[in-house]
Formats: C-alpha cells, sequence, structure tokens
C-alpha cells in the first residue's frame, strides 16, 4: 500500500488503555482500535514511517519498538541513564529506504543535593547494531531538559527549560540540537541553543517532511497556566518563524485551555487536543488549513476525566 496521511490515536487516561479509538483523515472515519505494548497510560511516544516506539513511564529504561497496524511489537535492549530519571524525552526515525531506525532517549537527573546543577544526558539505539551508545553526557547550570525531543534531518532537537536560578537572563524555553552523524559531543550545547519564539506552555517538536516544526500554546502574563492562544513555528536555520495562529473560533471550540493539551504530527497533518475534551482539531501545513475532525466516539463521563492521543502513519510494510 501508498503511504497514507497520518492516523491519529486518542484514548482516556485510565489504568485499562489498550483500547482506544483511531482517527483516518483521509476517510474522516474513527475506528475503534487495541494498541500493541501498552499496558497502562503512562507510556512516551516517537512515531516515524510507520513504526512507533514506546516508553514506559514508570520504568524509564523499558523500551518498544511495534507497528499498530501489524501488532508486531518488539522490545528493546534497556536503554542506559538509570530507570528513574526526573525527566525524560523519546524520539525515532526511520529511514525510508532500507526502514532501519534511530531511537533517541534524553535523560535528565537533578544532581544531588545540588538546586543549580542538572546531569542530561543522550543515549542513541540503531537498529542494524541492536545497541545503546551514550552520545551526550553533559552537567547544565540552571537548565534541565524536560519531556519534548524530535529527530529531523538527522539532527536531534529537545526543549530545555531554565530551573529560575542563578538569575538567568532567559526565561523562556531553549531549543539545543546534537548532530547525530557527528558521534561527538566536544562542543558543549548550550553554545547552539536557541530560544523559542515567546513564553510558551506545553511546547511541542515535530518533523513534518523533515522540516523542525513546534506547537505551542501562548501563555497569558496576568494568568499563569493559562493560555490566550496556539501558535504553529517553523524554524528556519537559527530563526523561528510564525506559520500560523489557531483562528479564535477554533479556540473557542476547546472551551477555556489551561496548559496543557497534546499535539503531534507527521507529514503534513498537524493533530491538537485539549486534555479535558475528545475533541480533535487538524491543521494542514500544505493548505493552512484548521478543520475539526469527525466527531470523536469517546465520550466525557466524568468532570475530571482526561483525553490524549498521538499520530502514526498506517502501513503494512515496515517492520521492526
Amino acid at each position: 500500500m501508498s503511504p497514507q496521511r497520518p492516523w491519529y490515536f486518542m484514548f482516556t487516561c485510565s489504568d485499562d488503555v489498550v483500547g482506544g479509538y483511531a482517527y483516518d483523515p483521509s476517510l474522516r472515519k474513527w475506528y475503534g482500535f487495541r494498541f500493541p505494548c501498552i499496558d497502562n497510560s503512562n507510556w512516551s511516544t516517537s512515531s516515524s514511517c510507520g513504526l512507533v516506539c514506546l516508553m514506559d513511564g514508570e520504568n524509564r529504561s523499558r523500551v518498544f519498538v511495534c507497528n499498530p497496524i501489524t501488532k508486531d511489537c518488539k522490545r528493546l535492549q534497556d536503554a542506559p541513564g538509570g530507570e528513574f530519571p526526573d525527566y525524560t524525552a523519546l524520539a525515532m526515525s526511520v529511514d525510508r529506504r532500507s526502514h532501519g531506525y534511530v531511537v533517541a532517549v534524553a535523560k535528565c537527573k537533578q544532581v544531588p543535593q545540588d538546586y543549580y546543577q542538572w546531569d542530561f544526558s543522550i543515549h542513541i539505539y540503531e537498529s542494524e547494531t541492536r545497541t545503546w551508545v551514550t552520545a551526550v553526557r553533559e552537567v547544565l547550570v540552571g537548565w534541565r531538559g524536560g519531556d519534548e525531543c524530535v529527530i529531523c534531518d538527522g539532527v536531534l532537537y529537545s526543549l530545555i527549560y531554565p530551573t529560575g536560578v542563578l538569575g538567568n537572563a532567559e526565561s523562556r524555553h531553549c531549543l539545543v540540537m546534537y548532530d547525530l552523524s557527528t558521534r561527538s559531543s566536544r562542543t558543549s550545547l548550550m553554545r547552539m541553543a536557541i530560544p523559542v519564539p515567546c513564553s510558551l506552555t506545553c511546547g511541542r517538536l515535530m518533523n513534518l517532511r523533515e522540516r523542525l516544526v513546534m506547537v505551542g500554546g501562548i501563555g497569558k502574563h496576568d494568568r499563569p497556566g493559562i493560555i490566550k492562544g496556539i501558535g504553529i513555528w517553523e524554524l528556519h536555520k537559527e530563526a523561528w518563524q510564525e506559520v500560523a495562529r489557531m483562528p479564535h473560533k477554533f479556540f473557542q471550540g476547546f472551551g477555556e485551555l489551561d496548559d496543557v493539551f497534546a499535539s503531534s504530527g507527521t507529514d503534513d497533518l498537524i493533530y491538537i487536543q485539549s486534555f479535558g475534551s475528545p475533541a480533535l482539531l487538524t491543521f494542514d501545513m500544505s493548505l493552512k488549513q484548521w478543520r475539526w475532525s469527525a466527531k470523536s466516539p469517546v465520550t466525557k463521563r466524568f468532570p475530571l476525566q482526561l483525553f490524549t492521543g498521538f499520530c502514526f502513519e498506517p502501513r503494512l510494510e515496515i517492520t521492526c
């Protein structure tokens, strides 16, 4: 089969999340869907070219790769860097010709008895060698890692966050990068740090046709934790360019958004979903068009029920 437009897998945050619903944007249909490997709601995910990588939130060294359509699933050798870091980010990239893949895990842990320093490390897994390599190990001062990274055009990009100590002049998140082809960490990651375009909440990085795109909530200065809009930016060289901002009529469709919402994308399609609602919004990068999905079959059964999800390409020929 030729590659299809990315589907979105939506599930409610509960103890039993092996079942959920997958949305097909081409036919505008939802399907009941059981996702392999997932046995609870606390998982980090990354997807590329038909494969999905999953990392267990209870044990950050436990990593799986699967094809959700064929149900093919494989557990990787445990990732180095410890099972219980304070923050962990996951990224995956599949070569579209050879179907070999790379998995990157960025782990960050506070230096014991030290509020200023954080141990930050990047660990790389290659399907060809079936082994992990610790590519970066660095101590960040006044900054910490987070839960967001992506591989784009052979470079690993990761968001880091100011800790509010040592009088950081920069209060915004920053983007750091590591060239996977160099396998060298002789240069400090912070020397190439790029601030995000404005004060953001829930920033998410995504690879759209080897272009680095970021989606984030634009914070209200007078109401911390509440956002006034959602923007989309693309990185050109070392500068962010705004691609779009969610129109107010769509933003209102979510109700009042706090700073927790899910967003993911691949190909030319971005999905955005509030954690408090099963409503799903799409943005087509090529057409610059916002559109609601067909109504989700997921229903909200109680006021504090939360929803989340992620996108992946449905493909039959990719194996892990």
